[in-house]
């Protein structure tokens, strides 16, 4: 049986997605205004940010190693109180 690809997988995608929607050449010369006074390289640079911080809650959320944060638990540690 064939087994599921990883979790990560769509987040290395979502990630090479966002590297090419990056390069956005056809809105350089763009003068349309969205609201009537914000560029729309503009608004099309806060969607590929939003869409970054999408992809970085995912990628927290479904790719990240528990054993991370199993390390990294605190200690309960006496002081001296």
């Amino acid at each position: 049986m064939k087994e599921k690809p990883s979790p990560a997988y769509l987040i290395w995608g979502l990630v090479v997605l966002l590297i090419i929607l990056h390069q956005d050449n056809w809105l350089w010369d763009n003068s349309t205004l969205v609201f009537g006074f914000l560029p729309i390289g503009l608004v099309y640079h806060a969607g590929i940010s939003i869409g970054a911080s999408i992809t970085w809650f995912l990628a927290t959320r479904i790719a990240w190693p528990d054993e991370l944060d199993e390390q990294s638990a605190p200690v309960d540690q006496k002081g001296a109180n």
